[in-house]
């Protein structure tokens, strides 16, 4: 008769499971090559490891009618690679990237394989995935991703510190298939926000400075749902906190009224 295992085997089981399921050795010690930090206290102390888990796959997408065209989505993924050394292969349905924006976010065309799929972008991404030689996979999909699919991505990208992420893209930004349960690490929501105006004599002109986002950890393994302000990445692809912007009426109340009558056909007050 074999000595089972007692409470406290069984115990030290689950937590080396659950230290390995968050890129952690068994020992608990955070591997330095396990996470690629944000550089910003106040998401790298939030997410387990200290920033995003590589090895590992991880959903984005943008929120509200932007959903369908993903750019800021697009910008953050490009951010996170723009900090990593390596090819990337970005695979797509259509031909609307705009490498010049990636570029300005750290994502250089140098380091760039752009593949065209459309029924067979996960199985691409999958295969990518194994490939040790990547910085990143980038996969932009419409549509559901259902737990069997996340599940062969999450699966084919231990095998490295591949970091794989998932562009979500839909036709309608409430889409239920956007909320659809998945095997990704992460799940991430970028909305765009006003931008603050840069210059002194021009206070009321909004849209001139940094892009601003709200963005939204929707899911983690390890930590908590969050919501951070922040300006998108520079040329170094790295995040800055952005000063939380004050309510304020659109236009002053004449002009709203000069709007309104103009387009009630009468141009004059």
């Amino acid at each position: 008769m074999r000595k089972g295992v007692g409470d406290s085997g069984l115990a030290g089981l689950r937590a080396a499971v659950a230290a390995l399921e968050r890129g952690w050795g068994t020992t608990g010690e955070t591997r330095p090559d396990a996470t690629l930090p944000f550089g910003l206290p106040c998401l790298d102390d939030h997410l387990p490891g200290g920033g995003l888990t590589l090895g590992a796959v991880h959903e984005i997408a943008a929120g509200g009618p932007e959903v369908e065209h993903g750019a800021a989505a697009a910008a953050f993924a490009a951010g996170l690679l723009g900090r990593l050394s390596g090819p990337v292969v970005w695979i797509g349905p259509r031909r609307d990237l705009f490498v010049p924006g990636l570029a300005s976010m750290g994502l250089f065309p140098s380091r760039l394989l752009m593949v065209e799929a459309r029924r067979d972008a996960l199985l691409v991404m999958e295969e990518a995935l194994r490939h040790p030689d990547l910085a990143g996979v980038v996969c932009e999909i419409d549509g559901k991703l259902d737990l069997v699919a996340s599940r062969r991505l999450q699966l084919a990208a231990e095998g490295c510190d591949v970091l794989g992420l998932v562009l979500r893209r839909s036709r309608r930004f409430d889409d239920p298939a956007l909320r659809q349960p998945s095997a990704a690490q992460s799940r991430w929501r970028v909305t765009s926000l006003p931008s603050a105006p840069p210059l002194a004599h021009a206070p009321d002109v909004p849209g001139l400075g940094p892009a601003v986002w709200q963005l939204e950890l929707m899911r983690c393994r390890g930590a908590e749902p969050a919501t951070w302000t922040v300006e998108a990445p520079d040329a170094q692809g790295r995040l800055a906190v952005a000063p939380v912007l004050a309510d304020r009426p659109a236009a002053p109340a004449p002009a709203r009224r000069a709007v309104a009558r103009r387009a009630a056909g009468h141009p004059h007050p």
